[in-house]
């Protein structure tokens, strides 16, 4: 496990086109993962103990955040020959037992987290309506691998504030994970 942090936020930059398969066996295109007050694109997996302590937070601030009209998507980049737990089946796993309410999708040729800019799981990537970049920043603070659940996350927070006025915070704290287990 190396421990890695997200870049700064690049504002404005675009979101990437992508045609993934979800662990429901349907192909998500990003035109169908767009909220109408914006979209959390964001890279996870199974395996990252990064990921499990906050995957609980996840599914909750996605839950609210459709109420703001703000829709979220799952992409799983990980090499799944040399990390067998992040596999499609494992997937469908880890989604069903923590009640994912967004697409859960595979990367199988990491063309998408490249084209992202992805390094690490968990990686945050908040779009406001007109599908422009507002955040690239943490979920919540840890210590020691567990939630500090002290208010509204970082990335609930950021996302509401992009819903109502297009613009994420100046100040973002950076995501950290394990990097993305990149084919050798």
């Amino acid at each position: 496990m190396v421990l890695t942090k997200t870049p700064i936020c690049n504002f404005g930059e675009n979101p990437h086109s992508f045609s993934l398969k979800g662990v429901d066996e349907k192909i998500y295109k990003l035109e169908d993962c767009l909220g109408k007050n914006g979209t959390i694109i964001m890279f996870i997996c199974n395996h990252c103990p990064y990921v499990k302590a906050i995957i609980k937070n996840i599914v909750e601030d996605t839950n609210k955040l459709k109420e703001l009209n703000i829709k979220a998507v799952a992409i799983m980049s990980n090499d799944t020959i040399n990390y067998p737990e992040d596999s499609f089946e494992r997937m469908k796993e880890f989604s069903k037992i923590n009640n994912f309410n967004f697409p859960y999708v595979i990367d199988t040729t990491q063309e998408i987290a490249k084209k992202y800019g992805a390094v690490c799981t968990p990686d945050f990537f908040g779009y406001n309506g007109n599908q422009e970049l507002q955040y690239r920043g943490r979920m919540r603070e840890l210590k020691e691998l567990q939630p500090v659940n002290s208010g509204e996350s970082d990335l609930y927070k950021a996302m509401k504030q992009i819903s109502e006025t297009g613009k994420g915070p100046e100040k973002q704290i950076p995501s950290m994970g394990c990097n993305i287990k990149w084919f050798n």
